[in-house]
């Protein structure tokens, strides 16, 4: 069994901002694989479902982003899971726009969504990290990731999300380097990454 988490922030105010794409991407792989309905608890909604026949709830904390941990933990104890069985699907600053990475544990780069699921739960778990773009300086970061992504992004996002969704059994199956190849081979046939973008977006996942 595994969970996989979205990170965002609740409520229609927030639902098409830079920093909610855990919760798109989230909400593609429930639509496009047939989870069940979402449902309240865990201090968030979660959805049941299976993905290449491996048991996996969906996690969406509705605790805001910086208390996100607070959901994470409760999941976490409640089925009995080790830090190994979560993955966190993230807005990610550093990458481009599109560019997708994965790895286990690692440092949180100011995200405070990580910063309060490791303080609640420890570092070594999955992060898939969903670029959204840096605005170029540190002072437009707050306002860049609680910005609603343009009419012009929206396209690579849907893509993104699509891409994801797709091939996320293979997170599910402890495959994570062949699911960031597929993932940005998929961006990359739509026209959405370069051949740069994609032979370091699908770096091998580290261990």
């Amino acid at each position: 069994m595994r969970l996989f988490v979205g990170l965002g922030n609740p409520g229609s105010k927030y639902q098409d901002n830079r920093h909610n794409i855990g919760f798109i991407v989230i909400d593609e792989i429930a639509r496009r694989h047939g989870f069940s309905p979402w449902r309240r608890r865990f201090q968030g909604e979660t959805a049941d479902g299976s993905l290449d026949g491996e048991r996996i709830t969906l996690l969406k904390p509705l605790t805001y982003m910086n208390e996100s941990g607070r959901a994470v933990q409760e999941a976490v104890s409640f089925y009995k899971i080790g830090h190994g069985e979560v993955a966190v699907f993230h807005d990610e600053i550093e990458l481009p726009p599109a560019k997708l990475r994965v790895k286990v544990g690692g440092g949180i780069a100011g995200h405070n969504g990580l910063r309060s699921i490791s303080a609640h739960i420890g570092n070594d778990y999955l992060r898939v990290r969903l670029g959204v773009g840096h605005p170029g300086v540190k002072e437009l970061v707050h306002g860049h990731v609680l910005g609603d992504f343009a009419k012009s992004e929206r396209p690579w996002v849907a893509a993104l999300a699509e891409a994801v969704a797709d091939n996320a059994g293979l997170i599910a199956k402890g495959r994570e380097a062949t699911f960031a190849n597929k993932v940005h081979l998929a961006l990359q046939a739509r026209g959405f990454l370069d051949d740069n973008a994609k032979k370091s977006g699908a770096d091998k996942a580290a261990k």
